[in-house]
């Protein structure tokens, strides 16, 4: 089956207890979420620049068994300070992925200021370049970029679109189920209106649990996705104390029964 459903991130202490068992040391969280995911999402990497050594562990602790989607570093994103020299020190630390067959994608996740200027089309071009080799998924958080002419450019350069769920705000995208390459993609953020600007701990954003109805909503829109693509990513960013993990799980029961 073409469908890979995990979380965004793993090594959160405030899973002990809710997902890890109690006592699970940090060192072996990536063996523990390895038994019941065969994908993740590497969100590490967007604060600094990834080193082989560390891409060989992720791959190590899970068996090579785990599919990993790495965020690109904020450089590329954020900054958009980086050029050819720190792309090509990104996708040499991710060698031992790609060597071993565990690299689904590349992540761009870009801020709500990232707006569809000609300028910013052409960044989008030129990131496209530097990681060619690899499959690149795009998220915007701003609504203006949901015009035909991005999705059409993101088709003719085999971008791949990254579909969100995430609260109704003004300005913020809605829930589309939309397939642009090879490669699927949604991040589950949660539904937290009321503390997604207005919080004093960033994880706040992400204390949600969504609820059965919820989530059987996004089942025919899944469906469909994944008859348009070779593989699709689910993601759980509402991290808080574990819900990412019980909605994964309940989400992929619905989905394939187990």
């Amino acid at each position: 089956m073409n469908l890979h459903i995990g979380t965004s991130g793993f090594s959160y202490q405030d899973w002990v207890g809710h997902f890890y068992p109690e006592g699970t040391k940090k060192n072996d969280f990536l063996t523990h979420y390895s038994r019941y995911f065969d994908s993740l999402e590497v969100n590490y990497t967007y604060y600094r620049m990834p080193a082989q050594r560390t891409m060989q562990g992720l791959v190590d602790g899970s068996g090579g068994t785990v599919r990993f989607a790495v965020k690109l570093t904020g450089l590329f994103t954020h900054e958009r300070t980086a050029g050819p020299d720190e792309a090509r020190l990104f996708t040499s630390a991710l060698e031992p992925m790609s060597d071993s067959g565990t690299l689904g994608c590349l992540l761009a996740q870009f801020p709500y200021a990232f707006k569809p200027t000609p300028e910013n089309y052409n960044h989008l071009d030129t990131l496209a370049g530097w990681f060619q080799d690899s499959p690149l998924v795009v998220e915007v958080r701003n609504r203006g970029w949901l015009a035909p002419r991005f999705f059409d450019f993101l088709k003719q350069r085999q971008i791949g679109f990254c579909c969100v769920d995430e609260p109704q705000i003004r300005g913020l995208l809605p829930d589309l189920k939309t397939v642009t390459s090879p490669i699927g993609y949604v991040r589950f953020h949660g539904r937290n209106a009321d503390k997604w600007y207005n919080h004093e701990r960033a994880e706040e954003r992400y204390d949600y649990l969504y609820s059965h109805r919820e989530l059987a909503s996004w089942v025919p829109g899944i469906k469909s996705m994944s008859a348009d693509c070779e593989e699709l990513y689910l993601f759980f960013n509402n991290h808080f104390e574990g819900k990412a993990v019980a909605n994964a799980m309940e989400l992929r029961e619905m989905l394939t029964g187990y």
